[in-house]
């Protein structure tokens, strides 16, 4: 074994033993409140400390395991040792973005050299590849251990638990299957915590409205958009999804927590609470944030927890990067503390969140996003110079009563060469033509300050939403 084979593997090692040494309680729950009391009631203090020993712990291990980091430290001038703390890593170290890795992964494909996975590991220990979208430039590969198996069932095992998932409880998992973190993490998670899943990939709506009528499982998983779509599936057949014995919808994928007219319609319909996950395929394994008891207030807020242990959260500026204090939105970055494959240092996630980490109504000591996330960075729409996020125009949509549950956003140029936008909206009076589309427009102006055309369209023109919705296109010159 060469030098630097023997600096990788005993990197490994101590990284691999510091993650063990702070996973308290790591196979079943301590209470019926809390999956660990001492990590999820830990002290700030408490806090700060199991992150700064994982971080002395990463920083080698990524220096000498990733060619990405090593390079990236070396560029920047640094040694693993430079940086001691959370200061220092806010200090020193710029956020890594998706463009980055793109870049990484189009130079040294076909995996790239951003994770500390190898092929030896791959072949030793392997368990599943991951994948984005690739719509915004290279697609990013993720291939994760079975060591990253656990520990990811351990972390989402506990923000299930906080999110109330109980012995009795079935879940109808409504997706895919495909590369998707959030499906199969939470599979994993089930799994620890012994609870029963009913699958459903490859079917339509239809067949599965007829499981819940039929096997009655208590809580779903699927996207915002699907929730809705599969209620009035369910109404279409005659069906009242309120009747169902659905106690909890269980999100991810689209904004929906964060979105409060959407949020009461899709919980009006069920007669059930709404629940979300939060997170990347960067730094995965683990859900970075989940409900908790306490996540909806009386006054319509809502507020997500962030597992502090197992992973760092911060927020950005969106033009120049630098750290922002708690209270101040900004753009999240994830430093991945929970990893053997992927642990990522600064990831820019990019959603725009307000972080306050004060104590918790439900007792849990961990940050929260404040209004949860409503708005990704990628998602932003720049109209003649005003900038606004598709959740801003749902709102509005939302607020109309009537309005149906798909709408569409669509950006082009007109024969000036002037950018336009025209949504389109579904509603049970579209006979009242040009004064309902003006209601809609005002609406919509008054909350994105935008001028913008409004077609009202007959309920069910639009295509439904089977997975993640995909509100906007874009057609403008470039």
């Amino acid at each position: 074994m060469t030098k630097g084979a023997g600096r990788a593997a005993t990197t490994r090692r101590a990284w691999l033993e510091t993650i063990e040494r702070f996973r308290f309680d790591p196979d079943v729950p301590a209470s019926d409140r809390y999956w660990s009391p001492r990590l999820d009631g830990a002290s700030r203090d408490e806090i700060r400390t199991i992150q700064e020993a994982k971080l002395r712990a990463l920083l080698p291990f990524l220096y000498e395991n990733s060619p990405f980091y090593r390079r990236r430290f070396d560029r920047l001038g640094l040694l693993p040792t430079d940086i001691s703390g959370l200061d220092d890593l806010a200090a020193k170290w710029p956020v890594v973005d998706k463009q980055e890795m793109s870049e990484d992964a189009r130079e040294h494909p076909p995996y790239g050299t951003y994770t500390t996975m190898t092929d030896a590991v791959w072949a030793e220990r392997g368990w599943m590849m991951f994948s984005t979208s690739g719509t915004t430039g290279v697609p990013r590969v993720f291939r994760y251990s079975q060591i990253d198996r656990e520990l990811w069932a351990w972390a989402n095992a506990r923000a299930l638990h906080a999110m109330e998932f109980r012995k009795g409880d079935t879940v109808f998992m409504i997706t895919g299957y495909g590369p998707h973190v959030w499906a199969w993490g939470v599979q994993a998670g089930l799994a620890k915590m012994g609870l029963p899943v009913i699958p459903g990939g490859g079917m339509d709506a239809r067949a599965r409205a007829n499981i819940v009528l039929r096997f009655k499982p208590s809580i779903l998983l699927c996207t915002p958009s699907y929730a809705l779509h599969l209620g009035r599936v369910m109404q279409e057949m005659g069906a009242d999804p309120r009747a169902g014995g659905v106690r909890q919808l269980f999100i991810a994928g689209e904004p929906g927590m964060g979105v409060p007219a959407t949020r009461e319609r899709i919980q009006d319909l069920w007669g059930a609470r709404l629940v979300e996950f939060y997170g990347c395929t960067e730094a995965a394994p683990s859900a970075g944030g989940f409900s908790c008891p306490a996540s909806q207030g009386q006054d319509r807020s809502v507020a997500t927890h962030l597992l502090e242990d197992v992973q760092i959260w911060e927020v950005v500026d969106a033009a120049d990067h630098r750290a922002l204090p708690d209270g101040a939105r900004g753009l999240t970055v994830c430093t991945s503390i929970n990893s053997e494959a992927s642990p990522q240092l600064r990831f820019l996630v990019g959603d725009y969140a307000v972080l306050d980490r004060r104590p918790c109504a439900c007792g849990r000591s961990h940050a929260r996003a404040v209004g949860s996330f409503a708005g990704r960075a990628d998602d932003l729409i720049n109209l003649r110079g005003v900038k606004m996020f598709p959740v801003q125009v749902e709102e509005a949509v939302r607020s109309i009563g009537g309005t149906g549950d798909e709408f569409e956003i669509l950006l082009a140029s007109d024969d000036a060469g002037m950018d336009v936008m025209t949504v389109r909206v579904e509603h049970t009076d579209f006979a009242a033509g040009e004064p309902l589309s003006r209601r809609i427009a005002g609406e919509i102006r008054s909350r994105c300050e935008v001028r913008v055309d409004v077609e009202v369209l007959r309920p069910g023109t639009l295509p439904k939403t089977e997975f993640k919705a995909k509100r906007v296109k874009d057609t403008r010159r470039k």
